[in-house]
């Protein structure tokens, strides 16, 4: 048990939706010009015809119905299928500093905190738009912060190792205060034109800011208990984008849209292999801190698949959750990737009074599993 907490939660939604509805359509429309484009070859049984999506298909396999995007334009379109992005000038903030500052102003605020309280800051995701200057320290100047900032990942659940890692700084005497950002811009690294997969993600930011209890002034303090954190090797999730792309043989704009280039997951596997590992992680990890199921009010999940999470959930209480002991988001914000348990914990904490107890428990690709046990104070 330490005495460190969360103090303050923020969230930045983006303007524009993109519903299922409108996704199918696009999708159908380019599976179409696909298969008559490739009737001789798919006639001659050389290729596979595309098949149509549905509404209901991807709401069965997902839970899904929309999700937030930062740019509409050229998702939609079937000639394109992909976010239209206007590059921005070095001298202006780069699109994800600018989706974090959003979520940490919102944090800070909650907190009772300002940029000047703040020595360190951590922007922790599944993607980063550049591999240097860290935007974490983009974010920093912008907002006038003090001591350090980097960047970091481990994929989904760069959420919880984020905040872990911020604990571990102030416990050391690093820093007092940190602020812990997940500006997930996924949109950009969906195959728009895959039809397992094009409906999977969407874009958001969330924050939180860490620092010891005695310092905490917000109202909503959330006392860290407990940390775990395990990561097991697996491709099963996987994208193989990266700088190395630019110089392969056969590179063409056609490539990206290759499997293997944007997300790709064995699902199946994921759902064998990483499920009972959250599962088993999470019982021990409740085991060693003496703590019964029947005492935590709320399981704040990572928001990947309506069925993973009922899965995990199921799996650690003995029984089909309520919707109040598990709370679900991505029906709204879709696969948020490490942003998605944040957006639970900050939608779903209000309400708890002191002594009342949660699972902040994030899982993804690595495999990795991140899993912290909060008390409100």
């Amino acid at each position: 048990m330490s005495d460190v907490v969360i103090s303050g939660t923020g969230l930045f939604t983006p303007p524009h939706v993109v519903t299922n509805a409108e996704l199918v359509q696009a999708y159908n429309s380019f599976a179409d010009m696909y298969n008559e484009a490739e009737n001789e070859a798919i006639d001659a049984g050389e290729i596979e015809a595309l098949q149509h999506s549905t509404c209901e298909f991807i709401e069965k396999a997902s839970g899904i119905r929309q999700r937030y995007v930062m740019i509409k334009e050229g998702i939609l379109d079937r000639e394109r299928m992909m976010p239209l992005v206007p590059r921005r000038a070095d001298e202006e903030l780069s699109i994800t500093a600018e989706m974090a500052i959003a979520a940490g102003r919102e944090a800070l605020k909650q907190a009772g905190k300002t940029a000047k309280d703040i020595d360190l800051v951590i922007y922790g995701a599944s993607t980063s738009e550049r591999p240097w200057p860290a935007v974490a320290v983009e974010i920093q100047q912008a907002l006038g912060c003090g001591g350090y900032a980097f960047d970091m990942t481990v994929a989904c659940s760069t959420g919880t190792f984020g905040i872990s890692t911020a604990a571990d700084a102030i416990l050391s005497g690093m820093a007092t205060c940190a602020l812990v950002v997940n500006p997930e811009y996924a949109s950009p690294q969906i195959n728009f034109r895959d039809r397992d997969s094009h409906f999977i993600f969407g874009d958001v930011a969330t924050a939180c800011i860490i620092e010891k209890r005695g310092t905490g002034s917000g109202d909503h303090l959330f006392r860290i208990l407990d940390r775990k954190l395990k990561t097991h090797f697996s491709n099963n999730i996987r994208t193989n984008f990266g700088y190395l792309t630019r110089v392969e043989p056969d590179v063409t704009f056609e490539r990206f849209f290759e499997q293997d280039q944007l997300f790709i997951q064995q699902g199946r596997k994921v759902f064998k292999e990483l499920l009972p590992m959250i599962c088993e992680l999470v019982k021990n990890q409740l085991s060693s801190c003496e703590i019964d199921i029947s005492q935590i009010r709320r399981m704040w999940l990572h928001q990947a698949n309506i069925n993973m999470n009922m899965f995990v959930a199921r799996g650690l209480l003995g029984r089909v959750p309520e919707p109040d002991e598990a709370p679900v988001v991505l029906d709204e914000y879709a696969n948020t990737a490490s942003a998605g348990s944040i957006i639970a914990f900050h939608k779903y904490n209000g309400d708890f009074a002191p002594g009342d107890k949660g699972i902040l428990c994030s899982f993804g690709a690595g495999y990795s599993i991140g899993s912290l046990i909060l008390e409100k104070l």
